[in-house]
């Protein structure tokens, strides 16, 4: 027992970590306690193990231990999403509705959480609102008397939205105060997506933005998409709910981005897939 521990203390950080990957991808999820006994190191050496196996999109955290990232491959529609998770949503939406400053020049992504931001907004008439979602510019366009501007570009039926180089080069005519953006999945690495067209959009309002607030529940987070559309030192803020992992609450507030956490019940794991 004394030389497994001895050989495991004196292995590099790579060989924990791909001993840690096995472990993963033959249970799933594996706890710190578990691989700090099994390897014969401290909890702490755990943690920064499973740190930089996040970096590499290779695990990710999740209360007391970590697991395989999701892979997503698409997107539930715009219909199945607003019937999901309402009380979550209004919360996380009416706190980040609270960085909207008198005239403002704002963008509002696609998406039915950034949609309670803009259910926050009605009554006003003293705001620039530019959105590439048809369901919030209907919103917009009824319950307030904001100028109001559609991108326009693809439009992606499921999502009720617009897409692509078209949308992108409509964003780039503006410059936002702030832009709130959507995510099905996000991580240390950044933000990602199944659809290379929502890359231009993200790209185009990052570049046009000069506060960028990525407006998601937590369960999105450890998720991994086929296209990285943004990395996480890009955002200025993370508006999210206080279920976030600590380790995701440490990964995000270290780059200097502003984590905000609205107090709402932890999500049920048969939740997690909104």
């Amino acid at each position: 027992m004394v030389r497994a521990v001895a050989a495991a203390c004196a292995m590099i950080p790579a060989e924990r970590q791909s001993l840690i990957v096995r472990a993963l991808t033959n249970r799933g999820v594996v706890s710190i306690t578990e691989l700090a006994e099994q390897l014969g190191v401290s909890h702490m050496t755990i943690r920064r193990d499973i740190r930089a196996l996040e970096e590499q999109g290779r695990a990710a955290s999740v209360a007391g231990g970590a697991q395989l990232p999701e892979r997503i491959f698409n997107e539930p529609s715009h219909i199945a999403k607003a019937a999901l998770f309402h009380a979550h949503k209004r919360a996380i939406g009416a706190l980040a509705a609270t960085f909207v400053r008198p005239e403002m020049v704002i963008y509002l992504d696609a998406g039915t959480t950034i949609l309670e931001i803009a259910h926050c907004l009605a009554g006003r008439q003293d705001l620039t609102i530019v959105t590439n979602d048809f369901v919030i510019a209907a919103f917009i366009a009824q319950e307030t008397s904001c100028a109001l501007w559609h991108t326009g570009g693809f439009v992606e039926r499921e999502n009720q939205s617009c897409v692509g180089e078209a949308a992108g080069e409509a964003i780039r005519r503006f410059n936002f105060d702030i832009a709130f953006l959507s995510t099905s999945s996000f991580g240390p690495r950044g933000v990602s997506t199944p659809s290379e067209t929502k890359v231009a959009v993200k790209r185009a309002v990052a570049e046009s933005a000069r506060q960028r607030v990525l407006v998601t529940d937590s369960s999105k987070y450890g998720r991994i998409a086929t296209f990285q559309a943004l990395p996480l030192h890009m955002l200025t803020a993370v508006v999210t709910d206080s279920a976030l992992p600590e380790s995701a609450r440490d990964t995000i507030t270290e780059r200097g981005i502003s984590l905000h956490l609205a107090e709402i019940p932890a999500l049920l794991p048969e939740e997690n897939r909104a």
